[in-house]
């Protein structure tokens, strides 16, 4: 792992004060020029003070091989830069021009089958080309000479949404890659033979040249897990190689210039270690579209805050999210009214510091024209466009009342979230495959908050053993150095939650033996002996649990064998005597060293997990929030040296909501506040005080 890069945040155009970052993504080359005035003149309308540029312009930058055009690139940047908006500018490489790929059909990527990936969309290059890569760079170096002294630039946007379409690359320049990639990681063949459990199917190999990439082997069949892990490793890392060489081409010229790329950083979205590319950074930048539904707002929250975590609590930008509806889901659901403001204030309160769309104007040609944009095909003459101006007038009152460069405050509880555990519970061959990673910290986010409690989402890496409790959710592999931060953080009185499919395997995905969770049974004072996973898939199995305090499992469950003096059942099972499962453990506390262990031995979805709380949380010794306050999302940012609180309360019911007023309200979006120190909150509505 690299040193983290020191954080570096784009500073305001000369003559301006910080401000919170207000935009989106502008591609004035997709509209005649006659169009850009009017662009400008609704952006001031707007309040909009940022925009990213050039970010697919590739083939109108560079429209011959080494025939660089900039003329209509600076006379925009001239036209934003001279109205007061900043631009963030894209090294341009992030989809290949047609010329470049008929010359050198060699950087196009291939799948496991070998098949190519022809033009027609986007990110169709190879991360491992060579080839493709001395042309990038090429651009790179272009774009920092052109543009290093201009006063316009305030960062460097490197490339976009890396892997988004082209994680994973089979072809031989990636297997060349993976080799020397493996070789650096283990040293030895034999440390790979022993890795990936190779004496298993006769798959040992001598020499790092016999190692290829996980191509297609089969329908049905089961491809090695530990190399399947190593190769998603791999792929992250390759792209991040790749995103290495291109930052510092534009950095080596352009020292003192701020540069990030976007994140896609989601509940779900895990095929790329953001927080491993959080190091590489100068400010961390995600891109987040909303779930349809009634998790919409806490997957949202949930995201933003992983965003937080990656950061380290530094500043963050929202580099993009959608006004309304996006073009890529099978049905393309429309925001309600209210959720634009309070979708970026949500956003905001988590930590971001710059709230982004794609983007400015809806395109009316190409794959993305149904994307909703800040002006909308109805034009000016919109609801999606006065409630952009209305978020704009609220972005700009809060950065006078100096919200910029105050940072979420810390919660009382971190959910960890580990990338490759998702990876590694991704295989094929797993007791079922209804259990991922990725949703049970999410259920712990939202029962959590049903409670009254806003947790902190923290990756692995990051210091969640910092906090006075944490959650271990579906943690599925804990290496020596992570369980070593268990133990000695509960010896010394933090207060741990240990869930199902926690601790199965080490960071090779070989097994810890002699029950789970092996590497730290001690701990949570249980062994598990196997698995009982629940479905109907077959007539006659069992479909879901029902434990003594009134939940319902489903999907999972813990044989727990064995119990320490030191623990204590919360709860049982219930069921038939035939299944084995009446009144064995289902939720226990331990005591161990000063500190405490819970440990939920099955599924329990969020609804089931907010159920259990109160108890469990009382026996742990934490406050949760009082009556009712689960339906109001409660965030903090503060300003450690002048004492600012800013406190942002959210709806998360689609009823009215009543509120104690904190302080001087300064947003109140679909809220009324009252003179008797009360305020009601409508459905999606929020309420911003400054205290």
């Amino acid at each position: 792992m690299n040193e983290r890069k020191q954080f570096q945040w784009p500073q305001p155009l000369e003559g301006n004060r910080p401000r919170i970052w207000y935009g989106g993504d502008y591609n004035p080359d997709q509209w005649p020029e006659e169009v850009w005035d009017e662009d400008i003149e609704l952006m001031h309308r707007a309040g909009v003070n940022f925009v990213s540029v050039g970010i697919f312009s590739w083939a109108k930058l560079e429209p011959e091989e080494g025939v660089y055009d900039f003329d209509w690139l600076d006379r925009v940047i001239d036209k934003l830069g001279k109205a007061g908006i900043a631009v963030d500018l894209a090294s341009g490489t992030a989809s290949p021009p047609m010329w470049l790929t008929q010359k050198h059909p060699e950087v196009l990527w291939e799948d496991e089958r070998g098949d190519t990936c022809w033009p027609g969309a986007r990110q169709h290059w190879r991360a491992t080309s060579p080839v493709f890569l001395d042309y990038a760079l090429k651009l790179c170096r272009a774009m920092a000479e052109h543009y290093q002294d201009n006063p316009y630039v305030v960062a460097w946007h490197v490339g976009n949404e890396y892997g988004c379409h082209n994680r994973f690359d089979y072809s031989d320049d990636a297997m060349r890659a993976f080799q020397k990639w493996c070789e650096a990681r283990y040293g030895t063949i034999e440390a790979v033979n022993d890795a990936w459990g190779t004496a298993f199917w006769a798959q040992r190999m001598n020499d790092f040249s016999e190692i290829i990439p996980p191509r297609f082997i089969g329908d049905g069949n089961f491809m090695n897990p530990g190399k399947l892990l190593d190769w998603k490793r791999f792929s992250s890392d390759a792209l991040l190689e790749f995103y290495r060489a291109e930052r510092d081409a534009l950095l080596e010229i352009t020292p003192g210039k701020p540069q990030t790329t976007n994140f896609m950083v989601s509940a779900s979205g895990t095929g790329i270690d953001y927080d491993k590319w959080g190091y590489d950074v100068d400010f961390v930048s995600n891109d987040h579209y909303f779930t349809p539904g009634e998790a919409h707002l806490d997957e949202l929250a949930y995201s933003a805050s992983l965003c937080d975590g990656i950061a380290r609590k530094n500043p963050w930008a929202l580099m993009e999210h959608s006004t309304s509806a996006v073009n890529w889901r099978p049905i393309n659901h429309r925001c309600e009214p209210g959720e634009l403001v309070r979708d970026s204030l949500a956003h905001l309160a988590m930590g971001a510091d710059a709230i982004c769309y794609f983007q400015w104007r809806q395109s009316k040609a190409g794959a993305e024209k149904w994307h909703s944009s800040m002006v909308p095909h109805a034009g000016p003459d919109s609801q999606v466009f006065r409630d952009v101006c209305e978020l704009g007038a609220e972005l700009d009152r809060l950065s006078d009342e100096g919200l910029p460069g105050t940072r979420l405050a810390k919660s009382s509880v971190a959910v960890v979230f580990d990338y490759e555990s998702q990876w590694a519970t991704e295989h094929t061959a797993t007791p079922s495959q209804q259990v991922r990673h990725w949703t049970e910290p999410l259920d712990w986010f939202r029962a959590l908050a049903d409670q009254g409690l806003t947790a902190d989402v923290v990756p692995v890496r990051g210091g969640w053993d910092q906090y006075e409790a944490a959650v271990l959710p579906s943690l599925y592999l804990l290496s020596e150095e992570t369980s070593r931060r268990v133990r000695e953080y509960v010896e010394r009185g933090g207060k741990l939650f240990v869930t199902y499919y926690t601790g199965l395997a080490d960071e090779r995905d070989h097994i810890w033996l002699g029950g789970y969770p092996g590497s730290i049974r001690d701990v949570v004072g249980v062994r598990v002996e196997e698995f009982a996973p629940l479905g109907t898939d077959h007539p006659g199995t069992m479909a879901s649990l029902k434990l003594s305090n009134g939940v319902e499992a489903y999907d999972f469950a813990d044989v727990i064998g064995d119990v320490a003096e030191s623990a204590r059942v919360l709860a049982t099972f219930q069921a038939d005597p035939w299944t084995g499962f009446d009144g064995a453990p289902a939720i226990t506390v331990n005591t161990y060293g000063d500190g405490k262990a819970a440990y939920v031995g099955a599924r329990l979805g969020r609804e089931g997990l907010s159920a259990s709380l109160p108890q469990l949380l009382d026996e742990m010794g934490i406050a949760a929030g009082g009556p009712g306050s689960g339906k109001v999302l409660r965030v903090e940012r503060v300003d450690e040296t002048g004492g600012r609180r800013f406190v942002f309360l959210f709806n998360r019911t689609h009823e009215t909501v009543e509120v104690d007023v904190e302080g001087e309200p300064l947003v109140a979006s679909l809220a009324r506040v009252d003179e008797s120190g009360t305020a009601e909150i409508s459905p999606n509505g929020v309420l911003v005080l400054k205290r």
